[in-house]
């Protein structure tokens, strides 16, 4: 029996699969299209290609699973964020109910606790609570904000000495490697946790954007600084990369709930763990092998 991981291609699940395998523990990489299922055949993984809102296709995926890694997938671009997730999620918790999944272990997000107000976040309550009620084992892990969320502006900094951010430029906030988000789910998936635990899973400090562009700096060899978008170029600046409307309403919602500090840690009924990459390293690795 395997442990079926959704999106097996992407930051974090790729460092779930990888873990399962220095583990030596039977795994399952599912995927939305070929090629990237071709990059983890040669790997040796078994491989299932899916699309979340195909649920013939996911129940054919869950099939000889005892576990499944799961994910709330969004790009910006959906018409409706919530609903698009709120459809996904269905199709998981009629997957399961078919197929004989034994444990779940969601990827969810720090300020999940909160079911509204939150913007993309709220997708992380939601999958916190899609699969009550249906006997199986739920554990969630609630990450600090991804270090990978800063590559994107590895251009400007690399060219102009600037980065951008959506934040105040000394607000610190935790942060943490996706990889080892990744590493830390491959365990959980073959510990023997009891229904129901919540982590949540910091990196080794909290961080400001003017913290990032210093370490940019240091990577680069330049002077970085750091310069908060102004509220009022939000949605232009969203729209130019191509979100959709309700993608620019979630993600500016969202981007609010942690300046006010509403996306913090709940620290009530959780169980904290903390991963040892700091982002320093992170981007030396990245920029290397950019």
């Amino acid at each position: 029996m395997a442990h079926i991981i959704l999106g097996a291609s992407g930051r974090v699940g790729s460092a779930v699969v990888d873990r399962l395998l220095e583990l030596g523990a039977p795994v399952k990489g599912v995927v939305r299209n070929e090629g990237k299922a071709d990059a983890l055949k040669s790997r040796g993984v078994d491989t299932s290609i899916a699309d979340a809102h195909n649920l013939p296709a996911l129940k054919a995926a869950l099939r000889d699973g005892e576990t499944l890694f799961a994910l709330t997938p969004e790009t910006g671009r959906e018409k409706n964020v919530l609903g698009d997730t709120n459809d996904i999620l269905t199709n998981y918790r009629a997957a399961l109910v078919a197929d004989g999944i034994k444990k779940v272990v969601g990827l969810s997000s720090m300020g999940a606790q909160h079911r509204e107000g939150t913007g993309n976040l709220v997708m992380s309550y939601m999958l916190e609570h899609a699969f009550d009620g249906i006997g199986v084992s739920r554990v969630f892990i609630r990450p600090a904000y991804y270090f990978s969320n800063w590559l994107n502006y590895l251009e400007p900094a690399e060219k102009n000495g600037m980065l951008p951010t959506f934040f105040p430029v000394d607000l610190k906030i935790p942060m943490i490697c996706p990889a080892d988000v990744g590493r830390f789910a491959a365990e959980v998936l073959t510990n023997g946790d009891s229904d129901m635990t919540i982590y949540e899973l910091y990196g080794p400090r909290s961080y400001s954007s003017a913290d990032v562009a210093k370490a940019f700096g240091e990577v680069l060899g330049r002077e970085v600084k750091a310069q908060q978008i102004s509220r009022k170029d939000w949605d232009k600046t969203l729209d130019s990369i191509g979100f959709s409307a309700d993608g620019v309403r979630n993600f500016v919602e969202m981007t609010e709930a942690v300046i006010s500090g509403k996306s913090m840690p709940d620290g009530k009924g959780t169980v904290r763990a903390q991963a040892d990459t700091t982002l320093e390293s992170y981007l030396e690795e990245a920029v290397k092998n950019a």
